[in-house]
């Protein structure tokens, strides 16, 4: 995945995920891609044009899959310790084993975060989350 986020930063970009997926019995190998301002069309053309050669020498997977290259979108799941700490200031929902919150990520390091809610705020520490992601009040 370092060579993966280098490739990608050569095109004023940065990696900020990429996962497998199973899809309508398709294997799609997903990147994700973010930069200040916002991701558009013409950078995910960019990065596909850039990665397609690449990946037809050494695969990212196994046999037949599609390449999709995308932006995480505005409610994105946060999984790494640098999903958390570019997130601080949104609105986030923390599902662990015993309970979930929603609130304002005010706190992010590499073991931990701290969520404000109206109860107060609570540190949890990475270990603990199962499902973390932002969202939006419409």
């Amino acid at each position: 995945m370092d060579n993966l986020a280098q490739l990608i930063k050569e095109c004023g970009v940065e990696l900020y995920d990429d996962e497998i997926v199973s899809e309508n019995g398709r294997k799609i190998y997903r990147v994700y891609i973010t930069k200040s301002g916002g991701v558009n069309l013409d950078d995910c053309e960019k990065v596909s044009r850039l990665l397609s050669p690449i990946f037809d020498v050494t695969p990212p997977v196994d046999g037949d899959y599609n390449l999709e290259v995308s932006s995480p979108g505005l409610e994105r799941k946060l999984e790494k310790p640098k999903h958390f700490i570019k997130s601080i200031g949104e609105l986030v929902s923390i599902k662990t084993q015993d309970y979930t919150i929603k609130g304002h990520l005010v706190k992010a390091d590499e073991n931990s975060i701290a969520v404000q809610n109206d109860e107060g705020i609570l540190q949890i520490n990475l270990s603990e989350i199962k499902k973390a992601k932002t969202y939006l009040e419409w």
